[in-house]
């Protein structure tokens, strides 16, 4: 019986080890389950960013060269209307003035270069802006080449974002603030948006009660319009969702996660932004979770948290979500430089214009004076020299005094034709068609 018992004893200490190495086991299979739900998750999130950024790059490809096409139909249009009035114009000047140079005297031709020089000055200032404005195409499109090869290195840098973000998670709130606005300044910086110029940190407002209210973000748009983004979202329960050791504890964490965003939602909600003194904003802010996977996992327990977020005028975005809308903002300032650029290129097409329209309209009243002053000259030399001129009265006199010592000149009337008909033509045909011509030079 002492055997017996003493093997009972045995067999029960064995069973009680087994028993303990079977809930270590199961331990540490839900640890690993869950970092491998983890993992799983962060590469549907990698997967997800890669399709994005494919995307993106299409149609950046396609934008870019729909824009290089345009351009280069500017620049062509505006070249062969150049080509068209130097051509038009040297035809005139040598028709006018070089087949018939010497009925001018040097007076004339350089009243006439007094004339054309501001033309030829506002062609060269046009060929010269054409010129700047398809050099800055050039460098516009080589910048944006640029950020897209950026955005597809996003992938190959995940691995040093996992440090940081653990990092940053195992800090204090102060840190993991500041690294959430890092993100986001990274995020502004990679879309080709420039600080100052397209964005503001930490911009303060009034509200109509005297209040401040201070943003972490504002993203400007043209015709002064603004973009509001936040990105103090705390992420303390996803942190205990991370490293929760039970499904149970996981679920509650995740929980506790949906319960923070919806708060910061409210909290968003309540300061109403968009009625804010001085700020011409969309009736929504952008909430930034700068993590992914906390955004992914958000969304995934709480299907309705982004429409809660929505209704309350807050769209809770990530770095992949917010990347095509400020993108979409720098394509809308690429857009509003080309506008202003074309503007400016047809006022000057206007100035132009309006140099051919005066110097044709001189061109074509010398031209009439010129014919005029011709006319007279031949009523002139008929009078005196005509068959019933001055010439055959006074012929009888050469012969009666011996006092003559000069003979009369030979006389003979001008055949001018200053194709004063063809100037006036030219001026005809640009003042009946001012609107095909600026719209030539827009």
């Amino acid at each position: 019986m002492t055997i017996q018992k003493q093997r009972l004893h045995d067999a029960q200490v064995s069973q009680g080890r087994l028993e303990e190495q079977l809930t270590a086991a199961q331990t540490e299979n839900l640890r690993l389950h869950n970092e491998s739900q983890r993992v799983i998750t962060q590469n549907e999130g990698l997967h997800h960013q890669l399709a994005q950024l494919q995307r993106e790059n299409t149609e950046l490809t396609i934008t870019a060269t729909q824009r290089e096409e345009h351009y280069q139909d500017q620049i062509t249009v505006l070249t062969q209307a150049r080509q068209q009035l130097t051509k038009e114009f040297e035809n005139v000047a040598h028709k006018v003035f070089e087949e018939r140079s010497h009925q001018f005297d040097n007076r004339s031709q350089t009243r006439l270069d007094h004339l054309l020089k501001p033309f030829r000055e506002q062609i060269d200032g046009f060929q010269k802006r054409i010129n700047e404005v398809h050099d800055a195409t050039q460098r516009s499109q080589a910048s944006l080449y640029t950020e897209i090869k950026n955005m597809m290195d996003i992938g190959l840098k995940m691995s040093q974002e996992a440090t940081n973000l653990t990092s940053a998670l195992k800090g204090d709130s102060q840190q993991r603030g500041a690294w959430g606005e890092a993100q986001l300044q990274r995020t502004l910086e990679m879309s080709g948006l420039i600080e100052d110029a397209h964005y503001e940190a930490q911009k303060s407002f009034k509200d109509e009660q005297g209040r401040t209210k201070l943003t972490d973000y504002i993203v400007k748009l043209p015709d002064n319009k603004h973009l509001i983004i936040d990105s103090k979202i705390t992420l303390n329960a996803y942190d205990r969702a991370i490293a929760a050791e039970t499904p149970e504890a996981y679920t509650l964490a995740l929980k506790e996660h949906d319960l923070a965003v919806r708060k910061h939602m409210d909290d968003l909600a309540s300061k109403d932004y968009t009625n804010v003194l001085g700020m011409r904003s969309p009736s929504f802010v952008l909430m930034f979770m700068p993590i992914e996977p906390a955004y992914i996992e958000a969304l995934k327990h709480n299907k309705d948290l982004f429409e809660y977020g929505y209704r309350k005028g807050v769209v809770l975005v990530s770095h992949t979500t917010l990347i095509p809308i400020l993108r979409t903002v720098a394509n809308l300032w690429m857009l509003e430089r080309s506008q202003v650029e074309a503007r400016e290129m047809g006022e000057r097409a206007g100035e132009v214009y309006n140099q051919v329209c005066v110097i044709a309209e001189r061109l074509s009243r010398l031209g009439a004076s010129l014919k005029t002053v011709s006319n007279h000259y031949n009523q002139s030399v008929t009078a005196l020299a005509g068959q019933q001129g001055l010439y055959g009265k006074v012929s009888r006199f050469k012969e009666l005094s011996t006092k003559v010592t000069r003979d009369l000149p030979d006389l003979q009337p001008a055949l001018v034709d200053f194709e004063a008909e063809r100037l006036e033509l030219i001026v005809q045909k640009i003042e009946t068609n001012p609107t095909e011509t600026e719209a030539t030079a827009n």
